[in-house]
């Protein structure tokens, strides 16, 4: 990636964590570059959500080669009081954010439904 990704102002509904988890639940051996590239954050800051999700155990690596392989416990509850009072698991976001090929490329789903 070259240089500082578009600054963004205002409010979004995600975190810049939930982004870089599903960038990692979409491709667990991703390297740190390709994850700041999809989820428009520099490298520095992935580095740092990456040690905030491994130091809580939401997300664990071996190393590869010269890459890394990371992985999720699904298990997690999420950490808002809001969600963790009700029980929402990592898992539970991620199925609603991480999206299957089919999708993205805007094809319809088994029932003949588009997916947005």
């Amino acid at each position: 990636m070259d240089g500082v990704p578009e600054s963004h102002s205002g409010w979004t509904f995600l975190t810049n964590h939930a982004r870089v988890l599903a960038a990692v639940a979409d491709n667990p051996h991703a390297r740190i570059r390709d994850i700041a590239a999809r989820c428009r954050l520099t490298d520095r800051a992935v580095q740092k959500i990456i040690v905030d999700l491994e130091q809580d155990g939401y997300l664990s690596h071996t190393r590869e080669g010269r890459g890394n392989t990371y992985r999720i416990d699904p298990s997690r509850t999420l950490r808002h009081p809001a969600e963790a009072g009700i029980g929402l698991t990592v898992a539970s976001l991620l199925s609603m954010l991480v999206r299957d090929e089919a999708q993205r490329s805007g094809q319809p789903d088994s029932t003949g439904a588009m997916t947005v």
